[in-house]
């Protein structure tokens, strides 16, 4: 897989690779060393071959937030993106490695990471609104234009208080619109991190599929 990625990578000319590396203490040293604008990593890779990439990402988050990160894996599972998401899905990509097999497709996706955009693979998309195809059909069609535009800045891993500065609103309006949100799309966890993460993901696949529908 390595081998193939840096294959990928290399051929083409507007991306500069500028580290490959073969476990997360290597990756963690070369970002800092480097300091790029993307990373391109598995999901797991040692030590312990668990959630290395998921890891990094949210340090980068904290560390380096202008760093969009790319993360390929073997699990269609939403919940492994729900974690990989649970800091913001700005500059975040989540791809199955089938993908490698598609250098158009990977090399979109690091573009659009840098560029500060978010990719979910289109088939977590499949599972997690089960493969809805028409716009009636969307879970997102009940919200009201309001609190569509409410859950857009969610998305975007933004505070309450930043919803509201951005959106002109009181934060009780936000809360009352993101309560709202959370009954209409049925996220009824009592874990409000989960529910935030779970509407921003709802809302990046409908944007992914009305985008795949319209071209």
């Amino acid at each position: 897989m390595r081998e193939a990625l840096e294959r990928i990578v290399s051929g083409f000319d507007h991306i500069d690779a500028v580290a490959f590396c073969g476990d997360r203490d290597s990756l963690v040293d070369a970002i800092e060393r480097e300091q790029p604008d993307a990373v391109l990593t598995d999901i797991r890779m040692p030590p312990t071959g668990t959630d290395e990439g998921i890891q990094v990402a949210r340090e980068l988050r904290v560390s380096n937030p202008e760093i969009g990160v790319v993360i390929l894996s073997q699990f269609a599972d939403p919940s492994y993106v729900l974690d990989f998401l649970d800091s913001g899905s700005a500059g975040r990509a989540y791809l199955l490695k089938e993908r490698v097999s598609d250098p158009q497709q990977l090399v979109a996706a690091i573009e659009a990471v840098v560029d500060g955009g978010s990719v979910i693979d289109p088939k977590v998309v499949e599972v997690l609104v089960h493969a809805r195809s028409a716009g009636a059909n969307s879970p997102l069609s009940a919200l009201t234009r309001r609190e569509h535009d409410v859950l857009a800045e969610l998305a975007q891993g933004k505070s309450n208080a930043a919803i509201a500065q951005s959106l002109v609103l009181t934060k009780r309006a936000v809360e009352k619109h993101i309560n709202a949100i959370f009954t209409k799309l049925e996220l009824e966890s009592p874990d409000d991190v989960s529910r935030r993460v779970k509407a921003a993901l709802l809302f990046l696949a409908d944007e992914q599929r009305l985008s795949e529908v319209g071209s």
